[in-house]
């Protein structure tokens, strides 16, 4: 769909197109990339959720594809041969996606966002330490921070 996506975008009218071609392109490349970024993280909801926006990006490469006959820019049987690889692609993702969600544990709380919120480090509370240099923001102590207005 990608190759077929820069193909397309090398073309005619819709290579001066320079917004339409760049996103149509972008979102190809969106559907192929948020699969091999969901694949690499630790857990599989994380690979679910990074699937799900790749199936939605092959949807949106359909949709620009709409935008591509109505500006008359590529033939309608070329734009529907590419819109058909975008189906076929959202189907396959949609299939790893069903068949990951199946693979998960189904006991509540099997995969959870820490539950302790993150404090910088030399805080009073004794939640998970970040080191000072990782975060760029100033310690206030809750003294010196400002009453909202409403208290």
């Amino acid at each position: 769909m990608v190759k077929e996506a820069y193909h397309m975008g090398k073309q005619g009218a819709l290579s001066r197109d320079y917004k339409l071609r760049d996103q149509l392109r972008s979102a190809a490349v969106s559907a192929m990339s948020n699969i091999a970024e969901g694949f690499a993280r630790f857990h599989q909801r994380d690979f679910i959720r990074f699937l799900d926006i790749s199936q939605s990006s092959t949807t949106e490469v359909k949709s620009l594809l709409y935008v591509v006959i109505d500006q008359q820019y590529v033939s309608f049987s070329r734009v529907r041969e590419v819109q058909d690889l975008a189906d076929e692609v959202r189907n396959m993702t949609l299939g790893l996606l069903k068949y990951v969600d199946r693979t998960l544990e189904k006991k509540s709380g099997a995969v959870r966002e820490p539950i302790e919120p993150y404090k910088q480090k030399g805080s009073t509370d004794k939640s998970k330490d970040i080191p000072e240099d990782f975060i760029n923001v100033e310690v206030q102590s809750e003294d010196s921070l400002p009453e909202h207005p409403n208290t």
